[in-house]
């Protein structure tokens, strides 16, 4: 029988950088719209569910004919709010994809969701591709990470990891990987992992997966082709813009 696969995108207005950054404009239409045309195409997800704290949200979901649920405000990520939503609408896999990803290929989605359910023993599971370019994996926004033989996630960090010791660390081609910020979640351990304390290696890094780790929870890693573009700030509207294929998007 076929796995029932709800994916929920969190979306709050409230952000230090970019406030009211659901609701940003990239090339005639709200990033919001842009994020769920891209999880509505996804092969394996049967319902998309947008959950935010604010009723502007809302309206702009519903008037692109989406499905929109209001969290409570003093819920502190977006996994929080996605485990809200698990408590009141059931799955058996939950996919955890930001609402700042207007460029996510949907096969992303795709071999995230297949690669936590061809392992068993994995809990989560998330995507990475290779990076390439110095001033990528000296950035410290862009998390990078490294897992063990059989793909499952040893650390996440945003230094360089791993360290090369010898020769030039940043011609080292395959070696580093950027996180892409999505997650696959099995039922259980969605609902696990909101009653999970903060750990020192969460605080420190201001990294939410290592909460995962530090409590012994299994992510499995896909390796993918393709990049995404995440909007941080307003400047990344711009470069947003200059990826889309208006045919397609």
């Amino acid at each position: 029988m076929s796995e029932h696969i709800i994916i929920v995108i969190p979306a709050r207005w409230g952000s230090t950088r970019f406030p009211g950054k659901p609701l940003a404009r990239i090339a005639g239409k709200s990033m919001i719209e842009r994020v769920h045309a891209r999880c509505a195409a996804s092969a394996r997800a049967s319902r998309v569910i947008v959950a935010t704290d604010d009723e502007r949200i809302q309206s702009e979901v519903e008037r692109f004919g989406g499905e929109a649920v209001m969290t409570p405000a003093e819920l502190a990520s977006g996994t929080e709010r996605m485990a809200w939503v698990a408590r009141k609408t059931e799955a058996d896999i939950y996919v955890n994809v930001q609402g700042d990803e207007p460029l996510l290929p949907p096969a992303t989605i795709d071999a995230a969701v297949e690669a936590l359910t061809r392992n068993p023993e994995a809990d989560i599971a998330t995507a990475c591709c290779h990076l390439h370019h110095a001033a990528d994996i000296a950035n410290p926004n862009i998390v990078k990470l490294v897992t063990d033989r059989a793909g499952f996630a040893l650390y996440f960090s945003r230094a360089a990891i791993p360290h090369v010791r010898n020769g030039n660390a940043f011609g080292e081609t395959g070696v580093y990987r950027k996180h892409i910020g999505i997650y696959v979640f099995r039922r259980e351990a969605l609902l696990r992992f909101a009653t999970l304390d903060k750990t020192p290696l969460e605080h420190s890094e201001k990294l939410e997966q290592l909460r995962a780790l530090e409590h012994g929870m299994r992510i499995v890693v896909t390796e993918v082709e393709t990049d995404s573009q995440a909007v941080d700030t307003p400047g990344d509207i711009e470069k947003v813009e200059r990826l889309i294929d208006h045919d397609a998007v």
